[in-house]
């Protein structure tokens, strides 16, 4: 008998960079970067998930936000869950996500950025872009783990998670000089 080759995990992050400029960023890296700690965040297994990422540009999201949400005009981050994680009741921690094995991980969902926002947000709002796409990756994978900004509770419970998480990756908490979401110079819409 021959030894069994290990499997390699796989890679986390299925890119599609549709607009050229996002070769700017280490888009990749930074999603995986935004995975990692929005799964540790929310407290499940840091292996066996997958996203896929869309690097588009304003056009692309826009369609996308009238189709998916029935939104005109862009917005900066779009996210889509495969799984209902939603919590049981306001406020409350949303369910775990099932893994897959490293070699196969389980998808937890897609998520789209425009360049076109990501840019002039982080402009706007004195930050580094790949700073602010890290932000949006956090903000999109944990509504692919099953937070949202929909009723108070869970906003608060979404934006202390992501506050504190942007934080420890040594990022600026985007809430502490304003003290709520609508302070933002940019909305997180998913």
């Amino acid at each position: 008998m021959t030894p069994r080759e290990p499997t390699q995990p796989a890679d986390p992050i299925g890119l599609v960079q549709e607009d050229p400029r996002w070769a700017a960023l280490p888009l990749a890296a930074l999603a995986r970067r935004a995975l990692h700690a929005a799964l540790a965040a929310a407290g499940c297994q840091a292996g066996g998930h997958h996203i896929a990422l869309l690097a588009c540009d304003d056009a692309r999201i826009a369609a996308l936000n009238a189709q998916y949400r029935g939104r005109q005009g862009p917005t900066n981050v779009l996210s889509w869950p495969r799984w209902d994680l939603r919590p049981d009741a306001p406020g409350d921690p949303p369910h775990a996500p099932p893994p897959g094995p490293e070699d196969a991980p389980e998808s937890l969902g897609d998520i789209a950025l425009s360049w076109e926002r990501v840019v002039a947000e982080a402009g706007d709002a004195g930050l580094r872009p790949c700073d602010h796409a890290l932000h949006l990756l956090l903000h999109g994978a944990l509504h692919l783990l099953g937070f949202d900004h929909e009723t108070e509770a869970d906003a608060a419970r979404m934006e202390t998670i992501e506050s504190q998480t942007l934080v420890r990756l040594g990022l600026k908490d985007p809430y502490s000089s304003t003290g709520s979401r609508d302070g933002l110079l940019f909305r997180l819409e998913t």
